[in-house]
């Protein structure tokens, strides 16, 4: 049992144990989760606490139930935001999951709309440096994301207005040619209505509603490094654990 665990409901205790082994690949998609009798058996709770357990991983996207077979584990969509990447290249990793491509749509020098120019503290329509990428894996679509930097960054780092793979992602790039570091981040989720140039790529009829995330990154001067915009693909979730402690 993790510390983080032990305050929990028993049912929830339960819940997070098999999800630690879904997540370890214990227990694979098409596996049934343990049964409400194991559950009884092996951790000595009541029947209506067992029953309990199903519905929290189902809730979580860990499993599914399915009639005359029961409850079995599901792969959920993952979603690799724009701080997840930094975390992972950081980590020492090149800041993409397995099985996960990206293909860098357009990248260039681009008038900044108002929402852009106040995040980076430009003048509306003063160039910017605009990259449009599209993140896929086996599931499809994960987001479609479009980042703005200023446009001075052009001249140490100007890989950036190509379309070709950086060497470090955005992040390492910058820091490396400018010193300076992503340091501090503002994330926004909304619900939005995808513009007419996303939708097509997100395979969605534009107008229509769906879950987007803006990400905001300041250096060690307070001064921001890159606004970021995503769309996420159909059947994406977001979700965070946090220590409470």
């Amino acid at each position: 049992m993790t510390e983080q665990s032990q305050g929990l409901a028993p049912y929830r205790r339960i819940a997070a144990k098999i999800r630690q082994r879904i997540e370890s690949g214990e227990i694979s998609p098409g596996d049934r989760i343990p049964s409400v009798r194991d559950i009884v058996r092996d951790e000595g709770v009541s029947t209506a606490t067992a029953t309990r357990v199903a519905a929290v991983l189902r809730e979580e996207g860990y499993a599914q139930s399915i009639p005359g077979v029961g409850t079995i584990v599901t792969a959920p969509k993952k979603l690799t935001t724009g701080p997840d990447r930094l975390t992972m290249l950081r980590a020492g990793g090149d800041g993409y999951r397995p099985g996960e491509t990206v293909e860098i749509l357009s990248s260039g020098l681009a008038p900044a709309p108002e929402e852009v120019a106040d995040a980076l503290g430009l003048e509306e329509g003063e160039e910017a440096i605009q990259r449009r990428r599209i993140y896929r894996d086996e599931d499809g679509v994960v987001a479609l994301s479009t980042s703005w930097l200023p446009g001075e960054f052009a001249e140490a780092a100007p890989e950036l207005l190509n379309t070709g793979p950086l060497p470090k992602m955005t992040f390492g790039l910058i820091e490396e040619r400018t010193g300076r570091r992503a340091v501090r981040r503002r994330d926004v989720v909304a619900i939005k209505e995808v513009p007419d140039d996303v939708a097509p790529l997100l395979g969605i009829t534009p107008g229509t509603s769906a879950l987007s995330m803006t990400n905001r990154y300041w250096d060690q001067r307070g001064d921001t490094t890159e606004y970021a915009i995503d769309y996420l693909g159909t059947g994406r979730n977001l979700s965070a654990d946090y220590d409470l402690d």
